[in-house]
């Protein structure tokens, strides 16, 4: 077992190390650098002479390609992403760091709930066949999951935010509030964020719920679960421990990627939200242009797309005797 995760963790050490170098080739294959386009952003309001500290600062130097590399790959480990000149003087790590805390906030905690009510609706569906939430629940959510998400969106911003005026229409917190440890802010921000996880929770629930009924339906056919009914055991004890945990491994792969990508936050959930996560920093990074920051979150969604397969191995690992046996 000790060889197999030492193998994939290898292959995902390369696939991340791949990663880096194209992160740090693509950008000096493009024309031009971050330092002109800052200088043309300012019309010459930048004197001449500052070309080249802009440069050594976006990390565009004369020195040779494998010195300009470890000078990357050292700032990489000491965890400096460079500077965002969109947000200048920020660095590309504070901006991205703001924004990851929101992410992980209202995607990742929606992606969660999400997973585990719709893995144990699909559990129950599959082991009540034929019942209402079978045959009722499972369509209807399938059914909504079928419409665009913007739609679903737009529309819960509609209805509940402007016409009933239940939530707020945009951001993370109100413009009055002052962000701090308090439980005035706290409230805020889970009334702010009531509407974009919900419509993430909608959207794919279905999903969830339907693979994991398919899923443990065909588990409920095996062997193994006629011989647990044959030894007498209860019921509730066949349907948790044998069924669902065969059943989840599919979910389990799944999810690992969709947690992966929260880092990438629910881009259209944060555009229709205005909510300040890292999907709304992509935008804003495009829109200005700034090839940095736009570099440093998609080194940090790749990195986390990485974690979470590999921690998703070792998790199946665990689940499934089958793969520890390989192993």
């Amino acid at each position: 077992m000790g060889r197999y995760i030492l193998r994939r963790l290898g292959f995902y050490l390369i696939a991340a190390w791949a990663s880096l170098t194209l992160n740090f080739v693509i950008p000096r294959l493009a024309p031009g650098d971050p330092a002109a386009a800052m200088f043309a952003r300012f019309e010459g309001k930048v004197a001449p002479e500052a070309m080249g500290a802009l440069k050594a600062a976006f990390g565009f130097t004369d020195a040779p390609l494998y010195a300009q590399y470890l000078t990357y790959l050292k700032h990489l480990v000491q965890g400096d992403l460079g500077m965002s000149y969109a947000y200048f003087p920020a660095r590309v790590s504070e901006v991205i760091g703001t924004g990851l805390m929101w992410t992980v906030g209202l995607a990742g905690v929606a992606v969660i709930i999400s997973f585990v009510a719709g893995s144990f609706l699909g559990v129950l569906a599959a082991w009540n066949r034929g019942g209402w939430l079978d045959s009722g629940l499972a369509p209807a959510l399938a059914f909504l999951g079928a419409f665009p998400y913007f739609w679903l969106a737009m529309l819960a911003l509609y209805l509940f935010g402007f016409v009933l005026g239940w939530f707020p229409l945009r951001h993370a917190y109100g413009h009055d509030m002052e962000p701090g440890l308090s439980f005035a802010f706290a409230a805020d921000v889970a009334r702010h964020a009531v509407l974009p996880a919900s419509s993430i929770v909608v959207a794919t629930l279905g999903g969830w719920m339907l693979g994991m009924r398919n899923t443990m339906v065909a588990t409920l056919g095996t062997d193994s679960i006629r011989l647990a009914h044959a030894r007498g055991l209860p019921p509730r004890q066949v349907m948790l421990r044998y069924a669902a945990r065969n059943a989840l491994l599919p979910n389990v792969t799944s999810f690992g990627m969709a947690v992966g990508f929260v880092l990438s936050g629910s881009l259209l959930t944060e555009i229709v939200f205005s909510y300040p996560g890292t999907g709304y920093l992509l935008i804003l990074a495009v829109r200005n242009q700034d090839y940095p920051l736009m570099q440093g979150l998609f080194l940090v969604i790749t990195l986390a797309v990485l974690a979470a397969n590999f921690a998703v191995d070792l998790l199946c690992l665990w689940l499934d005797p089958r793969t520890r046996a390989h192993a």
